[in-house]
């Protein structure tokens, strides 16, 4: 299983694939993907960050700055929880 932060609530997300879910026969599905937007810029995100932009306008780089600082990032302590400010 491979895994990356979330670039707004630092989550870890599960990346689905790859030569680990091989080995262990793990058929989760993927938490999150790399999005290009419409600046340019790149980000990881999970899918519950991804639902948080903006749906009527192109997101930006700008977009995702205002919506790291409207969440607090979550405590890797084993559980899936999630800090909304």
């Amino acid at each position: 299983m491979a895994s990356e932060p979330c670039d707004v609530c630092e989550r870890s997300v599960r990346i689905a694939g790859g030569i680990g879910d091989l080995w262990n026969f793990a058929f989760e599905s993927t938490q999150g993907m790399t999005l290009e937007l419409a600046d340019g810029s790149e980000f990881f995100l999970c899918f519950d960050c991804m639902e948080s932009l903006p749906e009527d306008v192109e997101p930006t780089a700008e977009d995702v700055a205002d919506l790291r600082e409207r969440t607090d990032p979550v405590e890797e302590d084993g559980h899936s929880f999630w800090h909304w400010g």
